[in-house]
């Protein structure tokens, strides 16, 4: 019996919280680990309230920009913001977690992941913002790339 490791036990239930995203260009999830307990869960989609792109569209199809742009232009949160603000509304601490992510942070997210003192990050696939990656780097986040299978096992 093979068991995974914590980073791929992660890492799936991060893939799985992605799940519930409800953007129509990119699903996202993301978790934020201490100590090996889940402190909080995020997944990219509209503010609490209101409308989803599943129900309206995307806008920023519509206005035609690219991944990696303007992400001020979109309904959506990340999901990376999304576990981050969760963590924080319950009152728990992320410095020195770990954060799970389907897709690595844009610089938005990694200028939040920063101040939240995350400390390390494992991703599931880059993502088009040199400037996020470069942040993460220069805040000395340990950052690795775990790819799972596509296929369920």
């Amino acid at each position: 019996m093979d068991r995974p490791s914590w980073d791929e036990y992660f890492m799936k239930i991060a893939r799985l919280v992605s799940e519930r995203s409800t953007c129509l260009r990119r699903k996202v999830g993301a978790i934020i680990v201490s100590n090996k307990r889940i402190v909080s869960t995020g997944y990219n989609g509209a503010p609490r309230g209101l409308d989803h792109c599943l129900d309206i569209g995307c806008l920023r199809e519509k206005l035609g920009i690219p991944s990696g742009e303007r992400h001020e232009l979109c309904r959506g949160a990340h999901a990376e913001q999304n576990a981050i603000i969760q963590a924080a509304s319950s009152g728990n601490s992320m410095e020195g977690a770990t954060m799970y992510c389907t897709t690595a942070p844009c610089s938005t997210c990694s200028k939040m992941i920063i101040n939240a003192g995350i400390e390390r990050l494992v991703l599931g696939e880059r993502y088009p913002d040199e400037l996020g990656e470069e942040m993460i780097r220069e805040a000395g986040i340990e950052t690795g790339f775990l790819v799972l299978n596509t296929v369920d096992e």
